[in-house]
């Protein structure tokens, strides 16, 4: 083979690959990964390495791989792929998967987090880890294992699974995706949810101590609170029983306009409920349109110091009972920056919820998949950031779209080998990126 010059438009995505065979990121999947299906032409692991690359360059469905991999040599080679597999036979790959399969992926990614991930690295002794949990709808076909009908936003009479996340949100990095059936609800996943966490981030409880889960009303049931406690968490969480919450708000003496939500009201619940450890409990109401108010409260054990520090601000000296109040409450508006916006990033750009396999376990692999991808491409900015601040913001949207699809010169040498990559010059990104991904020493 003579040395090449090829035209890609997704450029971007060489870069990237390349920079996944130097982290040896499919090396660790070797090592832990092994499907049992007849070897025709391609390896069982080089097919899902094609999904994998698939997946990264915005392909929504499996078809899509004929159109977007297998026409993109420049690609192939940047992922260490001599050739691409034909769409059906990968889907054949996915279908021989089975649940050891599952549990070797997941171990694989974990390795992977931990050697390249900063929730990891976290250092418990100078800040608190702070870890979003949350679940989100993956509408899927109602012959699908695992399909049933629960909730999904926004959908009625809707069909689908449920997909449990933790993210580390001072990192945007997903720790743990589990893949649940439709009717499947954060209140009976969260123990399991948290339990991987502490094995995926080997938390113990020094660490615990130094943990801050935070959790919608989903999760907020009696018994998993008290166990949440138990374990040593710091814990702000929204109540789940709808009655106790009418009771804890009808103790408010005094509530506060929200000034950022108007129609938003907040004041500290006089009578808290006794849960297995001392707890402070705030109460919200919003008024509805139909002129009723909407009760919530929330559930934390968290130092004042500690809420001023998660919304970025010092205790003010004297502080008041209204500023702390605000101050718990803007800490758990957060959320909307942590696993809501994962969830939004990855279903847009990763097309998280447009993947659908009728086996349950071929599907896990696709989200184990997905939380590969969006972990490298977290990386991949903040490597970015590092040399340019303007991308400290690029969500996992943005980084497919706007990164890895930038087009591009490169160049192989006679073994197929990536020797060089150019990425096209009147692209509006291409010299940021140029200089801060390709023309940077590898980390």
């Amino acid at each position: 083979m003579e040395a090449l010059s090829l035209f890609t438009p997704r450029a971007g995505l060489v870069a990237l690959g390349l920079r996944t065979q130097a982290w040896g990121v499919w090396n660790v999947i070797h090592q832990q990964l092994h499907i049992k299906q007849k070897v025709r032409e391609h390896e069982p692991l080089d097919k899902l390495l094609d999904c994998f690359i698939n997946i990264l360059a915005g392909g929504s469905g499996l078809v899509e791989i004929n159109l977007l991999v297998r026409p993109d040599v420049a690609v192939q080679r940047a992922f260490g792929r001599p050739s691409c597999a034909e769409q059906s036979t990968i889907s054949d790959t996915l279908n021989a998967c089975t649940a050891d399969n599952v549990h070797q992926l997941r171990t694989a990614v974990q390795i992977i987090l931990r050697q390249q991930g900063q929730s990891y690295q976290h250092d418990y002794a100078t800040a608190w880890q702070i870890l979003d949990i949350d679940t989100t709808g993956l509408p899927a076909g109602r012959l699908g294992q695992g399909v049933t009908k629960g909730y999904f936003a926004g959908r009625k009479s809707c069909r689908g699974r449920q997909l449990g996340r933790v993210v580390a949100s001072a990192y945007d990095e997903i720790v743990v995706d589990q893949l649940y059936s439709g009717k499947r609800q954060l209140e009976s996943s969260l123990p399991q949810l948290v339990e991987m966490t502490e094995n995926a981030l080997n938390l113990g409880q020094n660490q615990r101590a130094h943990t801050v889960l935070r959790v919608d009303a989903g999760g907020g049931s009696e018994t998993n609170i008290n166990w949440i406690l138990n374990r040593g968490y710091g814990l702000l969480i929204k109540i789940h029983n709808w009655q106790r919450v009418m009771k804890l708000s009808a103790s408010v003496a005094d509530w506060y306009i929200d000034p950022h939500v108007p129609s938003r009201q907040v004041g500290w619940v006089e009578k808290p409920y006794a849960y297995a450890q001392v707890t402070r409990q705030v109460a919200l109401r919003k008024l509805k349109p139909n002129g009723k108010w909407l009760h919530q409260v929330l559930v934390f054990n968290l130092t004042d110091e500690l809420l001023f520090a998660m919304v970025g601000q010092s205790r003010p000296q004297p502080c008041t009972q209204r500023e702390v109040l605000f101050a718990a409450l803007a800490a758990y508006d957060q959320r909307g920056g942590g696993a809501e916006t994962q969830n939004k990033g990855d279903k847009q750009g990763l097309h998280l919820a447009h993947r659908n396999k009728h086996s349950f376990v071929a599907q896990e692999i696709l989200v184990l998949l997905a939380q590969l991808a969006h972990n490298l491409l977290i990386w991949t900015r903040n490597d970015l950031a590092h040399t340019d601040h303007g991308f400290v913001h690029y969500g996992i949207h943005r980084m497919v779209r706007d990164i890895l699809q930038i087009p591009g010169c490169v160049q192989l040498d006679a073994a197929g080998h990536v020797i060089s990559v150019t990425l096209q010059t009147n692209h509006p990104l291409a010299a940021r990126v140029q200089s801060a991904l390709l023309d940077q020493p590898e980390r």
